[in-house]
C-alpha cells in the first residue's frame, strides 16, 4: 500500500480543510495517509509564533498583517526569515519523515514548503514533493525549485507561479482541494422566489456581518438570508438576540458552525463572505456569484482582485451601499447569469482525480529513476 504523508498548518482553516480533503480523497483510493500538523507537531514555539500569530493579528491587527505579508513577499526578506525557520524544524520534520518512510510528501501549507525542500536539497530525501497553493496568488514562501508539481486554484494562479521562475510543465491547474460534496450536483432547489443570500464571514466569523445584516433587513425586497457565524459562538448569540424580531419579508436563519455548507449554497442565489481560497473555491464550484464585503489584508485581498477582474465576485467597497448592489443584480438576471458561466469555466479544470492520477505518476516516475540509478 503507497503511503502519502501530509502536511498542514493551523493559521486559519483552509490549510487544514485542504489536508483534511486529500486525506479523505487518497484513503478512497487506496493509499495508507497520515496527516500532520507540522507546526504543532515540530515546535510549540513556532506554532504559537506563527499559528497562533496569524489569529491575533488577522482578527486585531489586519492592517499590520496586510504589511507584514507584503514585507516577507519580497525574496531577500523571505529567504532570510525561511531559511532561520527552516533550521528550527527541520531535524524534527526529518524524524518525522523517516519515520513515516512515505512514497509521497504533500504540503498545505507555504512554511513546509521549504522545509521539505531544503531536505531534498541536501539530499536528505528522495520523495516527489506537491505543494497545495489554498490561494488565487502566491506568496515567495512558496516558492521552492525542489517542489516536484505545485497544485493550483486557476491558471491565473498558475501564471503567477511562472513568473516566479517556477517551470510550467511542474504546475497543474486542478483547483484547490475541497470537500466533494461541493463537487456533487445541486441537492436541493429553492421552492419559492425568495432571493436567498448566503452570508459568511469565515471560520473565525466576522464582526462585520452584523453591519451587513443590518443593511440586508432595511432591503426593499423579498429576501432569505441564511448566516453561518462559524466558530463565533458569541457572535451568533449576539445575532440571535439582535435580529429575532419578524422583519417584513424577510427570513432570517443564523447557523454558527455548519457543515452543511454545501446545501446551503445550492439553496442561495448570491454568498456574501470574506474572500478565503477555500471558501471561494467551494462557492466556484457550487456556481453561487460571491459579494465581497470585508476581507483581511493580505492574501484575500488578492483572492479578491482575481474574483472580481474574473468576473465571478462583485467587491462591496462601503457596506452601507450593499442594497443597491443586490438591487441591481435582483434587477437583471442576466449579471448572475454571466457570473456563473465564468465560475463554470474555471470549475472545468478542478480535479480530485487529476491530483491522484499526478501522484500517482511522480511516485512511478521516482521509483523508476531510483532503480536505475542504484539497479534494484
Amino acid at each position: 500500500m503507497k503511503k502519502v504523508l501530509i502536511f498542514t498548518a493551523s493559521t486559519g482553516g483552509g490549510h487544514n480543510q485542504a489536508a483534511t480533503s486529500l486525506e479523505e480523497e487518497f484513503i478512497i483510493q487506496g493509499f495508507n495517509v497520515t496527516k500532520v500538523d507540522a507546526l504543532k507537531e515540530t515546535s510549540k514555539i513556532l506554532d504559537l509564533l506563527i499559528a497562533d500569530g496569524y489569529k491575533v493579528l488577522a482578527k486585531n491587527l489586519p492592517k499590520l498583517y496586510g504589511g507584514l505579508y507584503k514585507i516577507s513577499d519580497k525574496k531577500r526578506i523571505n529567504d532570510k526569515v525561511t531559511n532561520i525557520l527552516t533550521k528550527l524544524v527541520r531535524k524534527s520534520l526529518y524524524e518525522k519523515i523517516k519515520k513515516n518512510d512515505p512514497d509521497l510528501i504533500i504540503a498545505t501549507h507555504p512554511f513546509i514548503v521549504n522545509v521539505v525542500g531544503s531536505l531534498k536539497e541536501k539530499n536528505k530525501i528522495h520523495i516527489p514533493f506537491i505543494s497545495i497553493v489554498t490561494d488565487y496568488h502566491i506568496h515567495q514562501t512558496y516558492v521552492n525549485r525542489n517542489v516536484d508539481a505545485y497544485i493550483a486554484g486557476s491558471n491565473h494562479t498558475k501564471e503567477c507561479i511562472i513568473e516566479r521562475g517556477i517551470p510550467k510543465d511542474r504546475i497543474y491547474s486542478y483547483g484547490i482541494p475541497i470537500r466533494k460534496d461541493f463537487l456533487k450536483p445541486k441537492l436541493v432547489h429553492k421552492n419559492d422566489d425568495a432571493f436567498t443570500i448566503l452570508l459568511m464571514g469565515g471560520s473565525m466569523g466576522v464582526r462585520s456581518i452584523k453591519k451587513v445584516l443590518k443593511n440586508l433587513v432595511n432591503n426593499k425586497n423579498k429576501l432569505r438570508v441564511i448566516v453561518v457565524c462559524g466558530n463565533n459562538r458569541l457572535l451568533q448569540k449576539r445575532l440571535k438576540r439582535r435580529f429575532k424580531n419578524v422583519y417584513k419579508n424577510k427570513e432570517i436563519i443564523i447557523y454558527g458552525f455548519t457543515k452543511k455548507i454545501p446545501i446551503l449554497m445550492d439553496k442561495s442565489d448570491i454568498v456574501i463572505t470574506k474572500p478565503g481560497g477555500l471558501t471561494t473555491s467551494e462557492a466556484i464550484a457550487k456556481k453561487v456569484p460571491m459579494l465581497i464585503p470585508y476581507m483581511i489584508p493580505g492574501q484575500e485581498e488578492e483572492n479578491a482582485d482575481y474574483l472580481v477582474k474574473s468576473n465571478m465576485a462583485i467587491r462591496v467597497t462601503e457596506i452601507n451601499n450593499i442594497n443597491d448592489i443586490i438591487y441591481k443584480i435582483t434587477s437583471n438576471k442576466e449579471i448572475l447569469n454571466i457570473m456563473r458561466d465564468n465560475m463554470k469555466k474555471v470549475a472545468s479544470n478542478h480535479s480530485m482525480g487529476n491530483i491522484i492520477e499526478l501522484s500517482n505518476k511522480l511516485i512511478k516516475d521516482y521509483d523508476t529513476a531510483w532503480r536505475v540509478l542504484y539497479g534494484e
